[in-house]
């Protein structure tokens, strides 16, 4: 399939005001797409929409809760109208929640599940209104390696995750069966150092942080870039997302005592929490907080794993060449003997 040109390609980000969704904006100007760009923070989406435009791309705010159908819809009607057809439309928006399911508010896991979930269910119910007579087009949906691993005191989070690839598997193969021309992928992510372990409701005593090995979100980005250029079925970010995908697969049930152990402690910094810190759960924190948190001493700026899984021919010509020269060095020895 030949690589698909964004020079001018209408793209819709949701969640574009901060962490991924604001890397992903600038990612994609990079590349001369017209941005569209969807958040409920005017501030932070005032500043996207700056920032693309100095480096000389169209782009426009549009203000919305993808958590409301109707918002999601109005949104979709006005880029149409204002920037023309959509061409590709990235879900990225998500809220979560950190704490023991036992001491959740249930309006708090609902809150989660609507935004995190139904807004990707939503946004891509609005793309493919719009993509489905065109008979072309190309719906990102954004996961994570929770979304085949579920792991403590993010059980909304996880939850709905879950959720996403579900959908996205049951869609993939209604699109199939009518032979449709619409692209559907989704990109299963790592850790990253955004902005939301920042604004993230949080029941814990300490501040919540990443677990494990963090990327800066320009990995992702640019992942999420690459798929909106080639389109696949699904892609793999970060070693450690591969990891715990293949691990939950051949022994989920030691997974679940190895986090259970390991992932109070892994999710908390050792600074106590301040008890009157704003969240964004319900409403979003004026400002603008731009696309990196508080973690970019520890986090990685490139992942080797998905730079091999998309240069495969590069990558499968070198373990060719790394065979043969091990062949030959074998044969050499059975030689000499």
């Amino acid at each position: 399939m030949k690589e698909i040109d964004l020079k001018n390609k209408v793209v819709v980000i949701t969640g574009a005001s901060a962490g991924l969704g604001r890397s992903l904006a600038r990612e994609f100007a990079k590349h001369g797409a017209t941005l569209a760009l969807i958040a409920r923070g005017l501030d932070g989406l005032n500043a996207a929409v700056d920032e693309a435009r100095q480096a000389v791309c169209r782009a426009q705010a549009y203000p919305a809760d993808v958590a409301d159908y109707e918002q999601v819809e109005a949104a979709a009607n006005a880029i149409e109208s204002e920037l023309g057809p959509i061409d590709i439309w990235v879900n990225n928006a998500m809220v979560s929640v950190f704490g023991p399911l036992k001491e959740m508010e249930s309006k708090d896991f609902r809150r989660v599940t609507d935004v995190t979930y139904l807004g990707q269910v939503y946004g891509t119910q609005a793309a493919l209104k719009r993509m489905l007579p065109r008979n072309k087009g190309t719906i990102i949906l954004t996961g994570s390696a929770l979304a085949y691993r579920g792991i403590p005191l993010q059980s909304a989070y996880c939850g709905a995750k879950h959720g996403i690839h579900g959908f996205f598997e049951s869609l993939r193969a209604e699109l199939s069966h009518d032979k449709s021309g619409v692209n559907l992928s989704m990109v299963q992510l790592p850790a990253m150092n955004t902005t939301q372990f920042g604004f993230v409701k949080s029941y814990l005593p300490n501040k919540p942080k990443p677990m494990g090995r963090i990327y800066e979100p320009e990995v992702a980005a640019k992942a999420i870039v690459e798929v909106a250029k080639d389109p696949q079925r699904e892609a793999f970010v970060g070693y450690p997302t591969v990891e715990t995908i293949i691990g939950n697969k051949l022994a989920p049930g030691y997974l679940d005592k190895y986090l259970g152990k390991t992932g109070y402690k892994g999710q908390q910094t050792d600074e106590p929490a301040d008890p009157n810190r704003k969240n964004n759960l319900y409403e979003p924190i004026p400002g603008d907080h731009g696309a990196h948190g508080e973690f970019g001493a520890q986090a990685w700026n490139f992942s080797p794993q998905f730079w091999a899984a998309s240069h495969k021919t590069v990558t499968w010509g070198a373990v060719a060449l790394a065979g043969f020269g091990l062949g030959l060095l074998f044969t050499r020895k059975l030689i000499t003997k």
